[in-house]
């Protein structure tokens, strides 16, 4: 039997009288523990549901078997609506994130109540329009946060506290408890999040009744751990919490002073099954900050294409984006864009950007240690010495802001996305354009350049942070010069006429080739990018590495129109994307 309570929701309030006699004769109730499927990838649609209480989670599974969030569907909000209305298996899989309640109508007698009911449908119309357009309304994404601490000298009352004046102080609602007080804390609980826009919880890593209540009713899990302390393996008890199964759990590392580390971040992130790794040094405004960004969807990301020698557009449109007040929280990129956003992550401002581009790339060629070829052109001990030089052995999670690059998995056949491991190596797979340099061999899997896959990876940054994304796309067209491939001399003519510092035109036939079948794909992502600066770069060849202020000052000139068009910085971009409706 369906509770009455259940009718005050949203979507089921809308119902007329017959509507709710439909759903009353035909419909259930039932409750779904923390942690439990709804239904799985490939279930037949034969349902449709609402959420009545608590909160599911969308989830597609990566290639290494890793649930990837998409979003979350709080009370009054349907589920499986899409593959139901196009009659086949559901895309993603759907899990309680909270203990929840649904209420579930077979598919006949829905079809029967939306015929009847045109209200009805039309507002499953503008959902799945805005669904299908990947908008993130507020409502999608994690509202409840857990700061979960590791040890008794964290000080969570402080940090909650301050985190939450960092979300107050941008105007939103925010409200922060660090331990039980009275009897019912599901119910003060509940109180605090229908008052306010983000709830923080602090609680200790134990097993007490007040740290199993916050993981409830929590939609994501903040491990506040000491940089100078070790891990415990596992870090959650079995059955502790479905948001460390379902992977919804971010460490927060704190700094005290110069201690030193006792464990990598990588260490951290994979003892605790972590999906990202913050990082907080003692009286540091710009981590706080960002913090609060975050907690509040707030964060900016950043997304560069790849494109070769092109993409040194990319740090002009920084240079334009950052005068403007931008700050970026989270970095991606793939090939080129993946170098210069891992820059950017490293904590390069402006200047050092350019410094360092110019050495690796742009005094000598990149590209100059030709051989006969057998997998590659080049032998890419060059790019290797380069990437080195810059990055040493940093490890991604070790960096000043969450970072990711792509690669593509020959292997497997889909694209690898580097969240770990040492930078350079992720980034040296990042840019192994098949044929001109070698790929990279890793636990028996061929990755090559990310271009041929996912050459502008918005998709990956959407589901890495919830906040708007700022990208850059250097891979239109006008990238290659026709005029290399008529009567073309042959190898020996052309070191004679140009030497070993300028690739042969096949540089820039394979570069293009990693491209061009994914150039669809700006279409799709101008609409998951909320800001998309594409410069034209006229007369600029991928493999040009010596053209660089050329491509800076174009980069910066579409970026500073694109900014007017937008009409201001981070705000104006804030505001253009509020949730469709």
């Amino acid at each position: 039997m369906i509770p009455e309570r259940a009718f005050d929701t949203p979507f089921l309030k809308r119902l007329g009288e017959a509507g709710r006699r439909a759903l009353r004769k035909d419909g259930s109730w039932y409750a779904v523990p923390g942690g439990s499927a709804l239904y799985l990838r490939g279930d037949p649609s034969d349902c449709f549901y609402v959420v009545i209480s608590g909160a599911l989670g969308a989830f597609n599974e990566t290639e290494d078997g890793r649930l990837e969030l998409l979003g979350l569907i709080r009370p009054g909000q349907p589920v499986g609506e899409m593959a139901l209305f196009a009659d086949e298996p559901h895309r993603s899989s759907v899990y309680a994130v909270r203990d929840s309640e649904v209420v579930a109508i077979p598919k006949g007698p829905f079809f029967a109540l939306v015929r009847n009911d045109p209200e009805t449908m039309g507002d499953l119309t503008r959902l799945m329009v805005a669904r299908m357009r990947r908008a993130s309304p507020q409502s999608s994404a994690p509202r409840v946060f857990a700061l979960i601490s590791t040890s008794p000298s964290i000080d969570l009352t402080t940090l909650g506290r301050m985190l939450e004046s960092e979300i107050r102080a941008s105007g939103v609602r925010a409200a922060f408890r660090p331990a039980a007080s009275l009897e019912d804390e599901e119910a003060e609980i509940s109180a605090m999040e229908a008052e306010n826009d983000y709830v923080i919880l602090g609680a200790p890593l134990n097993d007490s009744l007040w740290t199993r209540s916050v993981l409830r009713q929590a939609d994501r899990i903040w491990l506040m751990v000491r940089a100078d302390a070790r891990p415990s393996y596992p870090i959650f008890p079995e059955d502790f919490s479905p948001l460390s199964d379902l992977r919804l759990v971010d460490v927060v590392m704190l700094h005290p002073g110069e201690t030193g580390y006792g464990a990598s971040a990588e260490q951290w992130r994979a003892a605790a099954g972590a999906a990202r790794v913050f990082h907080w040094r003692p009286g540091n405004r710009d981590d706080l900050a960002m913090l609060g960004r975050t907690m509040a969807g707030r964060s900016v990301g950043l997304v560069l294409s790849g494109g070769g020698a092109r993409a040194y557009a990319h740090v002009g449109a920084i240079r334009a984006l950052r005068e403007a007040g931008f700050t970026f929280d989270f970095l991606g990129g793939t090939s080129m864009g993946a170098i210069i956003a891992a820059g950017v992550a490293m904590g390069w401002d402006d200047d050092e950007l350019e410094r360092r581009v110019r050495e690796a790339f742009v005094t000598s060629s990149p590209l100059s240690d030709w051989v006969l070829p057998v997998v590659s052109l080049a032998r890419g001990e060059q790019v290797d010495r380069r990437l080195a030089t810059h990055f040493g052995d940093t490890e991604i999670c070790d960096m000043e802001r969450p970072f990711f690059c792509v690669s593509a998995n020959l292997s497997s056949g889909e694209p690898h996305i580097h969240r770990s491991g040492v930078v350079r190596q992720a980034l040296r797979a990042s840019v192994a354009i098949p044929g001109l340099l070698p790929p990279q061999v890793r636990d028996g899997q061929v990755l090559v350049d990310g271009a041929v896959m996912a050459n502008f990876p918005a998709e990956q940054m959407r589901n890495f942070h919830r906040g708007p994304i700022v990208g850059v796309n250097v891979s239109r067209a006008g990238a290659i010069d026709a005029e290399d491939f008529v009567d073309p001399p042959g190898f020996l003519g052309w070191i004679l006429r140009h030497g070993f510092r300028d690739p042969p035109p096949i540089a820039s036939l394979l570069i293009r080739s990693a491209t061009v079948g994914v150039q669809g794909e700006a279409i799709l992502h101008t609409r998951i990018a909320d800001m998309l600066i594409a410069p034209k770069l006229s007369g600029i060849d991928m493999r040009d590495w010596r053209a660089y202020d050329m491509a800076v000052e174009q980069g910066y000139a579409e970026a500073v129109a694109e900014l007017k068009e937008l009409g201001g910085g981070p705000e104006s971009l804030r505001r253009r994307r509020q949730p469709v409706t």
